[in-house]
């Protein structure tokens, strides 16, 4: 459906550029990585290659598909009015705490286990980490404008709020010093490894994948933070309306506002 979507840009001048295509190719290839051996496989042995699978499905393949999505490319999916109401899920305030409520709620031991022994549920676990980390990033990344008041200092200190979040149980698992998924118990032990030494990469693993992925968010946040705040001063100085000029800057339509020269 991607590819054929954008094709039908492709021919009217309208396709998204090479290294949104890549970027999305890059996610789809992520996520394939994730659910297939040998991951999959020693997901169900061993915690720490089941945690690989979570970070890869519900944080890095995400970013990748949504990066390379614009509003272009989802206009015939928003055109049907139902789905075009889910845009309210991609909300800061709404995209946040579904996210953190999903990470959560799938490691209670009961549901976690569940997950590992049961085919179906392993498969709506997948699926719901993936959309709550598309919904999480749609919000920062912005394929179809946010709120107003959602600028990238806000973006900045959301980012910081999701990966606190997911730092917390990342040091549950490292530090806590009790076992919470009796299931890896039996296969910890064939692969000469205890139970918690498992965990505890376990939790190592999130904040690896996490920190980085942050760096480079923040990276890019406090780089775009600095070029709107030149472009707006620039506006101001040319005479351009105060107002005008911060939600132009805001949306990506500064330069718009520039006068012609």
């Amino acid at each position: 459906m991607y590819g054929v979507r954008v094709r039908t840009l492709d021919q009217r001048g309208q396709a998204p550029r090479r290294l949104r295509l890549a970027s999305y190719a890059a996610g789809i290839a992520v996520f394939a990585l994730a659910i297939l051996p040998p991951i999959e496989q020693l997901g169900k042995e061993l915690f720490l290659f089941h945690m690989l699978q979570h970070v890869l499905l519900g944080d890095l393949a995400p970013l990748l598909v949504v990066l390379g999505l614009t509003g272009p490319v989802l206009r015939p999916v928003l055109a049907v009015r139902t789905l075009d109401r889910l845009r309210v899920l991609a909300h800061p305030l709404v995209a946040l705490p579904l996210w953190a409520l999903n990470l959560y709620v799938w490691h209670i031991p009961a549901l976690y286990e569940a997950a590992v022994r049961h085919s179906a549920v392993h498969a709506l676990e997948h699926l719901t980490f993936f959309t709550a980390g598309a919904l999480m990033w749609a919000a920062v990344v912005e394929v179809l404008p946010g709120p107003e008041w959602f600028g990238t200092g806000w973006k900045l200190g959301y980012v910081v709020v999701v990966r606190a979040l997911e730092t917390v149980l990342a040091n549950v698992f490292l530090w806590s010093g009790t076992v919470f998924y009796g299931v890896y118990v039996r296969e910890t032990q064939r692969w000469g490894i205890s139970p918690l030494e498992d965990q505890g990469h376990a939790g190592t693993i999130m904040m690896a994948e996490g920190g980085a992925v942050t760096l480079a968010a923040l990276a890019w946040l406090f780089l775009r933070l600095a070029r709107e705040g030149e472009l707006r001063q620039q506006l101001l100085e040319e005479g351009v309306d105060p107002r005008a000029a911060r939600r132009a800057v805001r949306y990506g339509r500064g330069e718009d506002l520039r006068p012609a020269r």
